[in-house]
């Protein structure tokens, strides 16, 4: 589990210790899964997220009320490694191949995890989360790969985000 748990999740957007305001921006580390045709997007990809991925992954909470920081972590929000978070605005660790180099196929499947805002209110659902960054760009980083024609699958040995070494610590 991240450095939050659902209940001290749920206890931030409660209310706005400065202000009282119930309307929150979250930025969060969350899956996204593109398919990919000779390394290139096919599309921007689609969420592959849950509830307990998206607090899993939140490095910050900010009141769109007050701009009141409610929660903020410079960890890495994947390993928990201290100061991860600045090594995760760059390049991706683990590259997209051109072609699976078990059957040579032109098609993959690519996972990630990428920086996304959301915006909550109370009442209401939260928002769709918007992407910081897409495959190719700093910030989207590969943490696996899998062939649409056979059984080939690359998995990032450390830790995606940040690059510390594995074990990696179970996700939700």
């Amino acid at each position: 589990m991240g450095h939050l748990d659902e209940e001290r999740f749920a206890a931030t957007l409660a209310g706005c210790a400065g202000c009282g305001g119930k309307a929150f921006e979250i930025t969060s580390y969350i899956d996204r899964q593109v398919s990919v045709m000779l390394a290139d997007p096919n599309d921007d990809g689609r969420w592959g997220h849950d509830g307990e991925k998206l607090i899993d992954g939140t490095t910050r909470i900010v009141c769109l009320g007050c701009r009141r920081v409610a929660y903020e972590s410079d960890d890495c929000p994947r390993c928990h490694a201290a100061g991860g978070l600045a090594r995760a605005a760059g390049p991706s660790r683990m590259e997209v191949p051109k072609r699976c180099p078990a059957c040579d196929g032109t098609e993959l499947t690519v996972i990630g995890l990428t920086a996304a805002t959301v915006r909550t209110a109370a009442g209401s659902r939260p928002t769709q989360p918007a992407a910081r960054a897409l495959l190719g760009e700093d910030g989207f980083h590969v943490m696996a790969l899998a062939c649409d024609a056979c059984d080939w699958v690359a998995v990032s040995e450390p830790c995606p985000l940040c690059g510390a070494p594995p074990p990696l610590r179970p996700r939700p």
